[in-house]
């Protein structure tokens, strides 16, 4: 399914993100060059170019992944992803039969090698959730396409109550909104962490947790591009984009989604990714100002209300903690 999609958005995706999955297409597709160096098994995992006239390789410190319903990019170092691509349709979004959450369980990637996976003790008594970066309700085509969404280079550390179990679940579920109530044929959601710094004695820190050998973001992203066919013109596409930008903490499900949005540079420029290429961007319409969306979080009722919800459990006191002066 997911090759449709690369070569869908092979046109809209630009700078690393393209590179990334134009290489892993290349390696598993294209001719290869003359006497070219042994590959790893299973074929790429490292985004890195080999140099054949040089006979090196750079040490990876990233890995790129296709799965059935998203694409990956896993962070060796802070053992969660870079970055997560889905490309929404109707037909992507339909459930197919006999598919159930409750038979996925969350699963350490054997396809990373053992030194750099993240494990799943490392979320044990933590104090955070293991939040799903393409959401499994994204993936409800197949059994298979939902379990990979439990594989953990699709997880990242995300505070439970308030924020993974609601506020980001209405975020996503915002996303699908998009196809099934707001008639955009395409929905492209990056989803991934980001760490912002903070001011402390006149001086700035990037400052995040540890939960084992797993990095804790203290922000999180989407970055949503919806098109459809024009309604002045059907032969031309119209298309809304939208970048946003929250904090991994507790947040109220009446806080305003245009609190969070972001400009795309802004955005760019604090992940150190280019997600697309300007003459997307040029063509877009910001999300927010279509009259379909107005970017409103509707808040799922099964959730219980606001203040009786439980406060999130204090974190263990013995964590270690990176500091980094920028």
């Amino acid at each position: 399914m997911f090759r449709r999609t690369v070569e869908r958005i092979s046109f809209v995706i630009g700078g690393a993100l393209l590179g990334a999955i134009g290489l892993y297409e290349y390696e598993k597709l294209g001719p290869k060059l003359p006497a070219p160096l042994p590959t790893l098994k299973p074929p790429l995992t490292s985004i890195v170019p080999e140099f054949p006239w040089t006979g090196w390789r750079d040490t990876a410190i990233n890995d790129l992944f296709e799965r059935d319903a998203y694409i990956t990019s896993y962070n060796r170092r802070l053992r969660h992803p870079n970055w997560v691509l889905e490309h929404l349709t109707e037909e992507s979004l339909k459930r197919g039969e006999g598919v159930d959450r409750s038979k996925s369980r969350f699963l350490e990637d054997l396809d990373i090698p053992e030194k750099f996976r993240a494990r799943l003790a490392d979320y044990v008594k933590s104090g955070y959730d293991r939040g799903h970066m393409a959401p499994a309700s994204d993936a409800k085509f197949s059994q298979v396409a939902m379990d990979q969404t439990f594989l953990l280079t699709n997880i990242a550390p995300q505070v439970g109550n308030g924020f993974n179990r609601d506020y980001w679940a209405h975020f996503e579920e915002f996303c699908r909104r998009l196809i099934y109530k707001e008639g955009f044929e395409n929905v492209y959601v990056f989803t991934g962490p980001a760490y912002l710094p903070k001011k402390e004695n006149d001086k700035w820190y990037v400052k995040y947790e540890m939960i084992g050998s797993i990095a804790v973001p203290t922000h999180f992203y989407k970055v949503i591009l919806a098109d459809r066919a024009d309604k002045d013109d059907p032969k031309k596409r119209f298309y809304a984009l939208g970048a946003f930008l929250m904090p991994n903490e507790r947040i109220s499900d009446t806080t305003p989604l245009q609190v969070y949005n972001v400009t795309l540079d802004s955005l760019e420029r604090t992940t150190g990714l280019t997600f697309l290429n300007q003459d997307i961007v040029d063509k877009s319409v910001p999300l927010c100002s279509v009259e379909a969306s107005k970017c409103i979080i509707v808040a799922n009722p099964k959730h219980i209300k606001e203040e009786l919800r439980s406060v999130l459990p204090e974190p263990l006191k013995d964590k270690s903690e990176t500091k980094v002066n920028i």
